[in-house]
């Protein structure tokens, strides 16, 4: 992405860094330009009509079948236009949302959580926004800059002076848009900021709240997220007020400039000082100057949101990783021991471990297993376990699991899971819902390492395998990790607790670095 843009009528770094956006843009002036052509030429036909049958000159058939054509011309210019340009759209921004979605997944180690966040509303709220801008701004901003002008060539033509009131009326429509512009375009940048704020709070009540229950403090939240949810709303109301009266005001000054070139055609058409025809013309064409223009002033308040996630998603693609991973980590993880990693918060362990899976490719060396790299051979117990929606029984299938059988038995009799078997009415058939719910968070931990205890798989890594344990579930599941490394197996832990460092047999200390 370009690291430099310019904020305008349009978007000019998004302009450079897509084609399609050129093609979009090149397409909408073309198709607008066609409607304004057939504008013209079906004012000018009505005009011709009109005059004819009130004059008492004659009705021309010609002039009728071109107003026919012009008609149709016009309605297919827009129908295409408009259909092009969602569609375009559409691509545009999901192509973007993948980039948002590639970039985060091809940081370094794990994104922290407020880039995880901006990612979360960004992809499924704010981008969408983007869709009004280029199907709908775009568009308007295409017929703003090549309908008036050629409108305004016409009615100068056929009538001079409207023509006059025309140029000293319209600067007025641009000058009010751009006040109005900037009084909305923080109100934009501030309701996006509340949503990613709220979206965020959001998020982390619903992860910790099965925490929160299974400890009594659940209640009072509620009063926390109304406060958040009031700012929102007051900050988005605070944004439609402005745009309703800002369109108010540009309706407003185009239909005073309508009337002024009506009264003055009504006057001169009065006096017998212009033919019939050119005041029918002329009164016809005189809103088709304003109007596009009035449309781009209407159609920016809604785009502003699109443009601040624009803004907001390039400053993400652009932005530098804050994960510090892993430096001149050297190490020989041996059969049969349990190998811990350990170090300060943000060394980089977990990192490690994604490296170890191969989910992170390394700035230098490599990590083999056995010589080779295989990763079928590594069970991997991450500090958020997936859970996935449906029963405890297709949960064990993450692990290759196809059964409950005797290793997995006993792999529940370590973690303590037999336990939470023993509360559920309908034991592994039991239905758990998204993200795990339904279990609490120490429940899930005890789920995904029983899994992951129960495998076959021959190389173990466990981040924080003890995590939300108490001592007396810690000791059973260290013993059933120390039985797995006197099978054989290779066990790689991330550790904090005491208890869990003393039963490694090595130690590997990580260490951060640029």
């Amino acid at each position: 992405m370009s690291t430099t843009t310019t904020r305008g009528p349009i978007d000019l770094g998004l302009v450079r860094e897509s084609a399609r956006t050129r093609r979009h843009i090149a397409a909408t002036i073309a198709l607008t330009t066609g409607s304004a052509v057939a504008i013209v030429a079906g004012a000018v036909c009505i005009g011709t009509v009109l005059a004819g049958v009130t004059t008492g000159e004659g009705f021309s058939p010609w002039a009728l079948g071109g107003l026919a054509v012009a008609v149709l011309g016009d309605a297919m210019c827009t129908w295409l236009r408009e259909r092009y340009g969602h569609r375009a759209a559409d691509e545009i921004v999901t192509g973007l949302e993948m980039d948002v979605l590639a970039s985060v997944a091809k940081r370094r180690g794990r994104p922290d959580d407020d880039l995880a966040h901006d990612a979360f509303v960004l992809v499924t709220r704010t981008l969408t926004d983007l869709r009004v801008y280029l199907g709908e701004y775009v568009p308007a901003l295409g017929a703003a800059l090549t309908v008036p002008p050629i409108v305004l060539a016409v009615i100068a033509y056929f009538d001079l002076t409207s023509a006059v009131i025309v140029v000293v009326t319209i600067p007025f429509v641009p000058l009010f848009m751009v006040l109005i512009g900037l009084l909305s375009k923080d109100r934009a940048v501030a309701t996006l900021a509340t949503l990613t704020r709220q979206s965020a709070e959001m998020l982390d009540v619903l992860e910790g709240l099965p925490t929160l229950r299974a400890l009594g403090r659940e209640r009072g939240l509620e009063k926390q997220l109304r406060r958040t949810g009031d700012r929102y709303r007051h900050t988005a109301l605070g944004a439609l007020r402005v745009a309703f009266l800002s369109s108010l005001v540009l309706e407003f000054i185009a239909t005073l400039s309508v009337a002024l070139v009506a009264v003055s055609i009504g006057l001169r058409l009065v006096f017998g000082d212009m033919p019939l025809a050119a005041g029918v013309i002329a009164l016809i064409l005189a809103p088709h100057v304003y109007g596009p223009i009035r449309s781009v002033g209407a159609k920016f308040h809604a785009a502003e949101d699109g443009v601040a996630a624009l803004e907001r998603a390039r400053a993400l693609l652009e932005s530098e990783p804050v994960v510090t991973v892993p430096t001149n980590l050297t190490a020989t993880i041996r059969a049969g021991q349990i190998t811990a990693l350990v170090g300060p918060n943000g060394s980089g362990k977990s990192t490690a471990l994604l490296t170890m899976l191969g989910l992170v490719e390394p700035t230098s060396g490599n990590i083999t297993i056995d010589g080779a790299t295989d990763w079928q051979q590594v069970a991997w117990l991450p500090q958020h376990p997936a859970i996935v929606p449906g029963t405890l029984r297709e949960n064990l299938r993450l692990s290759g699991l196809s059964s409950v059988d005797e290793q997995v038995l006993r792999a529940c009799a370590a973690t303590g899971f037999d336990d939470v078997l023993a509360t559920l009415p309908d034991g592994w058939d039991t239905h758990i819902g998204v993200r795990g719910e339904g279990l609490s968070r120490g429940q899930q931990q005890r789920l995904a390492l029983t899994r992951v205890l129960a495998s076959p798989r021959s190389v173990l890594l466990l981040d924080e395998p003890t995590a939300h344990l108490d001592d007396a579930a810690e000791q059973r599941v260290i013993s059933a990790i120390r039985e797995r490394a006197h099978r054989g197996d290779t066990v790689v832990v991330v550790a904090h607790r005491p208890a869990l460092i003393a039963a490694a047999d090595s130690i590997v200390e990580v260490h951060a670095g640029e």
